[in-house]
């Protein structure tokens, strides 16, 4: 064998591995970046449950007597920016103003469904009903999801902009177009969820 044609088998043996590696290298960017995508998914999921759960709440603590309009008014209109929040469909957001907003959609609504928990508290014949207290559960429930599920999603994102960054797959992701994806942000105290559980046996507070 000719050294030309031991040059040239050599040549043809970095080509194929150098195809081999990039065909590695893009699948593997493809397969994280669609891990992301799945656990937007579970995102989306859990954030609908707990907007599901809103109006049979609203309805069920708007039957309270004197029960107070501004609460409800706060969690309806919180419910309903949610809903304004313009996401792209099937994909987790790239652009970090994007999910800034919708986070902050979300936290108001949050911060509306425990203003409206613990003025609940002052109506001792609402937070008896089983209907409440079932309302209530499920609530917990699904800010418990949403904590675990964007710590996920987190977690997910991180494994894909890591991946982007390094060589050779830095290479890939600018010639086909992976671009870093956005963290949901830490806001001090946002591992634990909102405290939605009373003591139904003490006496309501007195009203003013």
């Amino acid at each position: 064998m000719g050294t030309a044609t031991k040059i040239l088998l050599v040549v043809v043996g970095l080509i194929v591995i150098a195809g081999l590696l990039t065909v590695s290298s893009y699948n593997g960017l493809v397969s994280l970046q669609q891990g992301t995508d799945a656990q937007w998914a579970q995102v989306q999921n859990v954030y609908q449950r707990r907007a599901d759960l809103v109006p049979n709440l609203v309805n069920t603590v708007a039957g309270a007597a004197n029960f107070e309009k501004s609460t409800l008014t706060a969690v309806t209109d919180a419910r309903a920016s949610v809903g304004r929040v313009q996401l792209p469909a099937g994909t987790a957001p790239t652009d970090p103003a994007q999910l800034a907003a919708f986070e902050q959609a979300q936290g108001q609504l949050g911060s509306a469904l425990s203003r409206l928990l613990v003025v609940s508290e002052n109506y001792p014949n609402l937070t008896a009903t089983a209907n409440f207290r079932d309302l209530q559960a499920q609530l917990e429930g699904t800010e418990n999801r949403i904590a675990v599920e964007r710590g996920r999603f987190n977690d997910a994102v991180q494994a894909y902009d890591t991946a982007i960054r390094r060589f050779p797959a830095v290479i890939l992701a600018g010639m086909f177009g992976f671009t870093p994806r956005p963290y949901f942000s830490a806001t001090p105290g946002s591992e634990t969820p909102p405290k939605v559980n009373f003591d139904f046996n003490s006496a309501a507070p007195a009203k003013p």
